[in-house]
């Protein structure tokens, strides 16, 4: 019987079927979506970047920072304190405003009286630009707070906390309480400057300006509705 040659064995390579219109829409406009949103999320975190590399790196010689900065950064806690109305607000309330933020006893001795009258006349030295900076005593402890003590508040948020969910987000530097000192929170809520006991007014009110001018572009006073 005749043998038939062998043949070289062959592929047929099929095209892929081209994609019917409304799936090639489909594939564009998730792509386009993702774009969308990875363009939002850089535009509303540009300026808050920016305004930290101006404050942090890109600084004259020579130049230091008399407050403490928090590395890493600690956002606003979940709890809720009183005002001096009696109505319970969440600390995330606080947000959208930088705070220079006290922390004392209610019964308020001579130090802590001290550093109130320190808080109102270092945002009182800030200019036009105090708008942009809230004023914030954190109190602790059962004791009523006086009349006098109410007057010389009223331009201030006055917030009655408890002392130990208070001591899980701000922290004395070592060897010193938690009332010596105050501390810095900036618009986005994250606590991210501690000035040191025993504070140099004019030190410290030379870093609020700083960081006041860094953030200009961006942040505005008033909290957003």
């Amino acid at each position: 019987m005749a043998q038939t040659p062998d043949e070289p064995l062959t592929l047929t390579v099929h095209s892929l079927p081209p994609l019917d219109q409304a799936s090639a829409q489909a594939v564009a406009s998730t792509r386009a979506g993702r774009w969308k949103m990875l363009g939002l999320m850089l535009v509303c975190a540009a300026p808050v970047i920016a305004s930290y590399f101006m404050y942090y790196v890109v600084r004259p010689e020579g130049r230091r920072n008399y407050g403490e900065l928090i590395d890493p950064q600690r956002p606003l806690p979940a709890f809720s304190g009183t005002n001096s109305q009696g109505q319970v607000m969440p600390l995330s309330a606080l947000k959208d405003q930088w705070l220079l933020i006290s922390v004392a006893d209610s019964a308020c001795d001579a130090a802590c009286q001290e550093h109130l009258l320190l808080q109102r006349q270092l945002r009182e030295t800030l200019g036009r630009e105090k708008e942009r900076m809230d004023w914030v005593w954190l109190r602790t402890g059962e004791a009523t707070l006086s009349e006098p003590l109410l007057k010389a508040t009223a331009a201030a948020t006055v917030l009655h906390v408890d002392a130990q969910a208070l001591a899980g987000w701000l922290q004395p530097a070592a060897g010193q309480k938690l009332e010596d000192h105050l501390y810095v929170v900036d618009p986005l809520g994250n606590w991210m400057m501690r000035f040191p006991a025993n504070i140099d007014p004019k030190q410290a009110k030379r870093d609020l300006d700083r960081l006041l001018r860094a953030s200009a572009f961006w942040d505005k006073e008033g909290r957003a509705n």
